[in-house]
């Protein structure tokens, strides 16, 4: 297997905010306008849009949200722990990867408007993912999590909250 450096080279990934790398590897040539959209999204967007992400395990991708369902699909590497605050405060947790065993999937959808954090928890490692949205992806449609402002909103997690913001 590639180490992280060969393969962040190789797809050409960049920093992502929220922790991690990416690249957009599909943005749709379909446009559509705001007025077909519902009203969180300020302005038209593109049908579709996809990217290359990859978590290592000495960082994390900080609790945020978008506006769009996200679709993620494993390719490679370590198991992802994905944490999900849905807009009621329920939460719950998922394992993406491939060991079929230890009940991790290879391809799960955070539904639009849930707050979301990922993590490895395996020393010394990394993972890489696909994840799609539709309508396409706008950093417009991007909310960072402040720590204080969601633990506000949901004190009853406020271990995980702390432990996965910035």
């Amino acid at each position: 297997m590639l180490r992280k450096e060969e393969l962040i080279d190789k797809l050409q990934l960049e920093k992502h905010p929220e922790g991690g790398y990416f690249k957009e590897t599909y943005r749709s040539e379909t446009l559509l306008p705001e007025s077909a959209l519902p009203s969180e999204f300020t302005s038209g967007r593109h049908a579709s849009t996809c990217i290359y992400f990859m978590l290592t395990s000495d960082e994390f991708s900080a609790f945020h949200k978008v506006n769009q369902d996200e679709a993620w699909h494993f390719y490679l590497g370590k198991t992802i722990t994905l944490h999900i605050v849905s807009p009621e405060g329920n939460y719950s947790q998922v394992s993406i990867g491939n060991d079929f065993s230890q009940k991790e999937t290879p391809q799960f959808v955070v539904p639009a408007q849930h707050w979301f954090a990922a993590e490895i928890k395996t020393e010394d490692s990394f993972a890489l993912v696909g994840c799609t949205v539709a309508p396409g992806f706008d950093f417009d449609d991007f909310n960072l999590a402040e720590p204080q402002e969601l633990q506000q909103l949901f004190p009853q997690h406020k271990e995980i909250i702390q432990k996965l913001t910035r």
